[in-house]
């Protein structure tokens, strides 16, 4: 079984959702989370890490945006297709125009969302 670390941003309401999902999924413990946000090891500066999704395959490069989920799907069995699918280049290409539109609009996601959850 091939081991995956995943680079997080643990202050973001959305990745904090996100990963506790993927946290469940996890069935086979395959996935080490790494928190940027707080004490965890950046392999690169905290800035960049927490700007963009980063996750690596043991034994491969440091990967980001697109690739970095389809890493992490690919070690969770019920996303794995998904992951599978993803390396392909224009599904890959796809999935990370779809990435960079996300980031745009992240701040007001984490801004509303932060706004709902105090309000609950």
């Amino acid at each position: 079984m091939k081991r995956v670390t995943v680079w997080h941003d643990g202050s973001c309401p959305l990745c904090q959702r996100e990963i506790a999902l993927m946290r469940r999924l996890d069935t086979r413990g395959a996935i080490d989370f790494v928190d940027v946000a707080g004490a965890g090891h950046c392999p690169l500066d905290r800035a960049a890490m927490l700007a963009r999704f980063h996750a690596r395959e043991e034994g491969g490069p440091l990967l980001s945006g697109a690739a970095a989920f389809a890493a992490m799907w690919r070690a969770i069995p019920l996303l794995r297709p998904l992951g599978e699918l993803a390396r392909n280049h224009v599904i890959l290409w796809l999935l990370e125009r779809s990435y960079r539109g996300f980031l745009r609009v992240r701040p007001r996601l984490q801004r509303w969302l932060t706004r709902k959850v105090a309000r609950a």
